[in-house]
């Protein structure tokens, strides 16, 4: 059975994609930093959970000791800080970067090492509008984002030719949950929909692999 890891698993994207892949017969790998959260999505998809902190070199490596044979490897991890530079705490500004780019780097080091001898697998990265446009008074996310894109870009150049499909999900827009309910006229992200869009990335015949891809409501501005 093909298996599947997402990090930074929770109850927005990340569940909706567990769903979706579990319904394709995947057999689905849930990390989190607290697992805890996970029980009802467990239970749902038949999957397994390990605690797991993305920005971790240990914690990563092993997480991948014990699913290295996933051929599908997601990254959803964010942290968020805002306020005006003169108030930024720097610890702050450094874990941004350490859970939005750094473990995506960890994460991609330890995917590529196992899916390159094999010649296949697909390392999808979550990214979001903060990665193509930096937004005043967010300046940590879209350094985060904006490497995260880095990393992705360069890693399809990389690994592309070695078989296995990179891929950067730019979600531009709010993501419907329970937090934030749909406001109307599907002015929100369904999640369930950009799920279908990452089945779409895995599937993709490889004379055709995107690179990246934009997804966002259609009322959303450029």
């Amino acid at each position: 059975m093909a298996k599947a890891l997402i990090i930074g698993a929770g109850d927005g994207l990340s569940a909706s994609l567990a769903r979706l892949l579990a319904r394709e017969g995947y057999a689905v790998a849930l990390a989190a930093r607290s697992i805890a959260k996970l029980d009802a999505l467990v239970a749902e998809t038949g999957g397994v959970a390990h605690a797991c902190d993305a920005s971790s070199e240990a914690d990563i490596a092993a997480l991948f000791d014990a699913e290295g044979d996933a051929g599908v490897v997601v990254y959803n991890p964010s942290f968020r800080t805002r306020g005006p530079i003169t108030d930024l705490v720097p610890a702050d500004v450094q874990k941004s970067l350490q859970v939005c780019a750094f473990g995506a780097f960890l994460t991609a080091q330890q995917a590529a090492r196992r899916m390159v001898p094999r010649g296949s697998g697909t390392i999808l990265l979550t990214g979001a509008s903060a990665g193509v446009k930096g937004f005043a008074q967010s300046a940590p996310f879209a350094m985060g984002k904006f490497a995260l894109r880095g990393l992705a870009q360069s890693l399809a150049r990389e690994l592309h030719p070695q078989g296995v499909h990179v891929a950067h999900v730019v979600v531009d827009g709010g993501i419907r949950s329970a937090r934030r309910p749909e406001a109307g006229d599907d002015a929100l992200l369904d999640p369930d929909a950009i799920a279908g869009t990452y089945l779409h990335l895995i599937r993709q015949h490889r004379s055709c692999w995107s690179w990246e891809v934009e997804v966002r409501p259609w009322v959303e501005r450029f």
